[in-house]
């Protein structure tokens, strides 16, 4: 059995696999040469050793056999050479410049003619051909290959170029002429044409030029082609023709033609013929016509020409159209831009302010009304309304400038309408459109369409604002029985609207109907859910005092009271207590007779003990809750209500028995902890201890002491600092001064 990695079986061993790489070569001397060598050195000695190509001999000829002989070998290489390679035309073209330099111009027409039978399409033999045939003087050889090769290559210019210079050299210039023509009826590009047209203007044809600028315009209706016809007669002297010139080319060209190369040229020819108020014209044109985009160089010749040849007005209307051109382009990169539409329609507006005539305010109108139509129609993207509240106010713009400035009223009230179709109501709606609408028709007195449109606005996207300005509009009409049914949609709409609720018992206060309000107010508070129910509690309380019903106003206070204990409700009530109307004052001004001052004294001290005791129960409900520093000081705010109503009316002991019932102030220092719980040191906040609270803080009394101790300290050290004798000093040690208990700053 063969083993595994036989050679007479096709295996190869691994040691018989294994590639052998030369040993390293070793270096000995690792020293370094007494003479160094640079690169530079060792590549010219390896180009001086180079040993020279070997040239071939240099063969002389000396008798017309050995000519025969070695133009037979070179003819059999060259066509050995073409056998070989035949597509390759520089070997033609070698074999034929060989046959010329023998002078045997037959064989190398032949040459030429065999090169031209494998590309015919190749402008280089065409035009070596010819060459060879114009050196050599054989004109009609030339004219020969010329027109062949025209006509295979009549899209070849160089070939006419050539042709045609032949000619004219020879002064053939009527052959020139048809060549010309013959060109021309292939349609050449612009150099063809211009090449035809100097010819002739070279031999004083002008007449002839003008009629080939016609075919050439007519041709190649291009914005070149004009500008060249049109410098041909300026430089003719035909002013009026080139005026002409210039205009056909507008009128042709339309608006492929309105280019600002056109313009320019146009203008600048104008004011070179002094014609200012033709270029003036012309320069607004192109700026009114051509691409915002594209008219830079348009804009900054007319600026040079306002500049030196206007006056104010036209270099205003130089700047408007800067600032034009400068929002064109805002609005270009970014249609959505609104503030941009609005600078610019402000713009536009201002120029249709400015006095320019009857006939200019309609055309600035109009302008207006495309900025505004194009602006518009960028709607925003998406229902979102936060993206439609710039844009809502461009329809509110438009319409104010068609009414106030246009005095249009069936354009404004198309651009209401059309504004509020836009809009998608279901998702969002702007009471602010539905209200202008509304008012433009009371402005042109159609009430009905006024309460129609605030009716659609009402059942399509209704709003607090769409119902206050109906229901003022109508109360304003005297419309009460509107108003009472609006109040009503308005609060089935929002029931929890406080602000209806109070409006709308005013309404029925201002008429009259006490029973009605006050039922509207029951019915307000009786509501679940209010959002400002403070506001209505208020407004109620109001008006029965409004009402003078003071025995109802007692009992709203004793209801709010069982919703909330609120300080500000205890102290309100206390306040009404202290304002409630005195019996004997009433009386008397009914009377017309003096008030009885004794009568009068009890009453007051009756209404000051009803206050006090109302302060005594809310002190009393307080303190039962009042745990927290923020609901200490509310008690404080009640406290010193109660103090100033103590001192106005006079009473010395009771303001020193609520004077006793005032807490201290001290500062202390609590944990300050983060939002993930953990321990970031303390900080201070203020407390309040009142006097029934002083067991419960035993250091309260040595920290009194301290402070009196560190006083008396401080009083004695002054003492004895100023010399102020024995006295003092004594006062200071007998721990004279008292003083607070604890100081903010402790």
């Amino acid at each position: 059995m063969a083993q595994v990695g036989d050679a007479a079986l096709g295996y190869l061993t691994k040691k018989e696999t294994e590639v052998k790489l030369p040993r390293p070569t070793r270096v000995k001397n690792k020293t370094p040469a007494p003479i160094q060598i640079t690169a530079e050195q060792i590549l010219r000695e390896a180009r001086e050793r180079q040993e020279a190509e070997p040239r071939p001999p240099k063969q002389k000829i000396t008798d017309a056999e050995e000519l025969a002989d070695y133009r037979l070998r070179k003819r059999k290489e060259f066509e050995d050479l073409v056998r070989r390679v035949r597509w390759n035309i520089h070997v033609w073209v070698k074999y034929a410049q060989w046959e010329e330099s023998q002078r045997d111009f037959a064989r190398a027409r032949s040459v030429w003619e065999r090169a031209l039978e494998v590309d015919y399409r190749s402008t280089t033999l065409w035009l070596k051909y010819s060459e060879m045939e114009m050196k050599h003087k054989f004109v009609n050889h030339a004219r020969n290959v010329w027109d062949r090769a025209v006509t295979l290559l009549p899209r070849v210019d160089q070939l006419w170029y050539k042709y045609i210079h032949m000619e004219e050299m020879l002064g053939n210039v009527a052959g020139a002429r048809a060549i010309f023509e013959r060109w021309m009826n292939w349609e050449p590009d612009h150099n063809g044409w211009l090449a035809y047209i100097k010819m002739e203007l070279r031999y004083q044809e002008a007449e002839r030029a003008r009629h080939i600028f016609e075919r050439y315009v007519r041709c190649l209706p291009s914005v070149r082609a004009w500008l060249k016809f049109a410098k041909f007669e300026v430089k003719n002297g035909e002013i009026e023709r080139a005026r002409r010139v210039y205009e056909r080319a507008v009128e042709e060209l339309g608006e492929d033609g309105h280019t600002e190369e056109l313009f320019v040229a146009f203008a600048k020819f104008e004011e070179k013929c002094k014609e200012l108020e033709r270029a003036r014209c012309i320069y607004k044109f192109a700026l009114d016509n051509i691409p915002k985009g594209q008219a830079e160089e348009v804009y900054r010749t007319f600026v040079a020409f306002e500049k030196q040849y206007g006056d104010r007005t036209g270099i205003e209307d130089v700047i408007v159209s800067k600032r034009r051109f400068q929002y064109e382009e805002q609005v270009r990169e970014n249609p959505t831009n609104y503030d941009a539409w609005f600078d610019y329609a402000r713009l536009e507006e201002s120029c249709c302010t400015s006095g320019k005539g009857e006939v200019g305010r309609e055309r600035e109108m109009e302008r207006v009304r495309e900025v505004y139509e194009r602006a518009i129609a960028n709607v925003p993207p998406c229902n979102e309304k936060r993206y439609w509240q710039r844009y809502i106010y461009l329809w509110i713009k438009y319409a104010l400038f068609e009414e106030l400035e246009a005095e249009d009223v069936e354009r404004t009230r198309e651009v209401y309408r059309q504004c509020l179709k836009l809009i998608p109501h279901k998702s969002f709606s702007f009471a602010k459109i539905w209200i202008l609408a509304a008012q433009f028709e009371l402005r042109q007195k159609n009430l009905a369409a006024a309460r129609r449109i605030l009716g659609n606005a009402i059942g399509m996207a209704p709003k607090d604002k769409i119902f206050k300005t109906y229901i003022e509009m109508e109360l304003h009409l005297v419309n009460i029985d509107r108003c009472r049914t609006l109040y009503e949609k308005y609060l089935e709409w929002a029931p929890s609207n406080c602000y209806a609720w109070s409006k709308f018992a005013e309404l029925e206060r201002w008429l009259g109907e006490t029973e009605r309000g006050r039922a509207i107010f029951e019915l307000a508070i009786s509501q679940p859910v209010l959002d400002t129910p403070e506001l209505l509690w208020k407004g109620y309380i109001d008006f029965e005092i409004s009402e003078g019903e003071i025995e109802r106003t007692r009992s709203l206070y004793e209801r709010l009271l069982e919703r909330t204990k609120h300080v500000k409700v205890w102290i309100s009530y206390a306040r009404f207590e202290e304002m409630v109307p005195l019996p004997e004052e009433q009386a008397a001004t009914a009377e017309k007779r003096e008030v009885d001052r004794e009568v009068l004294a009890a009453q007051i001290r009756g209404r000051a003990k009803m206050a006090r005791a109302v302060y005594e129960r809310a002190l009393t409900c307080l303190k039962s809750t009042a745990a927290a520093a923020d609901q200490k000081e509310e008690i404080v705010m009640l406290l010193e209500a109660w103090r100033e109503m103590e001192r106005a009316t006079g009473d010395a002991d009771a303001v020193s028995a609520v004077d006793r019932k005032m807490p201290k102030r001290v500062k202390r220092k609590r944990p300050l902890l983060m939002d993930d719980g953990t321990h970031e040191g303390f900080e201070e906040y203020y407390d309040y201890i009142f006097p029934e609270e002083a067991g419960v803080a035993p250091n309260l009394k040595i920290l009194e002491a301290a402070y009196r101790w560190k006083k008396q300290k401080a009083m004695a050290a002054a003492a004895a600092v100023n010399g102020g004798g024995a006295e003092v000093a004594a006062e200071a040690a007998a721990g004279g001064g008292g003083g607070e208990a604890i100081m903010d700053s402790f």
